[in-house]
């Protein structure tokens, strides 16, 4: 049941969080070109897809740590350091993608599209690049939970 659960769990990392990564990571350099040619609705569409695909892929990511809990159960390693810092880090990357992330798709999708900035903000080639930022650190999180899975310090299998 465990070799299940760990398929399932890294089948899910994979679908879920890959995508998530990648659109993510494309979105701001599509904006500033969408901000380079305003009213150009091919960028306008390719931003709300890539949008689209970071809150969709978010959601159904949540069955990541929801499996990876599970399997740990199963293995119990509940209590190991390497776990307890990975779910931190999910944890943590999840709050950058909900809170400083996707957020800021949102507020550049509307200043592009033409319903205006959000009142008090300009979307500009800044406002890209700190969006480009907070996806870095969220990329980043999840390339240190991906090594802390692999590597799990104290563990015998020899890695």
């Amino acid at each position: 049941m465990t070799k299940l659960l760990l398929s399932l769990h890294v089948l899910a990392a994979i679908v879920a969080v890959g995508p998530i990564t990648v659109a993510a990571s494309m979105f701001p350099p599509s904006a500033r070109k969408a901000l380079a040619e305003p009213g150009g609705e091919r960028a306008v569409s390719s931003l709300r897809l890539l949008h689209r695909i970071c809150r969709v892929y978010g959601g159904v990511g949540i069955a990541v740590p929801a499996l990876g809990f599970v399997t740990a159960m199963s293995m119990g390693v509940l209590g190991d350091a390497w776990l307890i810092a990975s779910m931190l880090l999910t944890a943590l990357a999840a709050m950058v993608l909900l809170a400083l992330v996707l957020p800021r798709q949102e507020e550049i999708l509307e200043g592009v599209a033409g319903a205006g900035p959000v009142p008090g903000s300009a979307v500009s080639v800044r406002t890209t690049a700190r969006l480009a930022m907070f996806t870095g650190v969220f990329n980043l999180l999840w390339a240190t939970v991906t090594v802390l899975m692999i590597v799990r310090p104290g563990s015998t299998t020899g890695a």
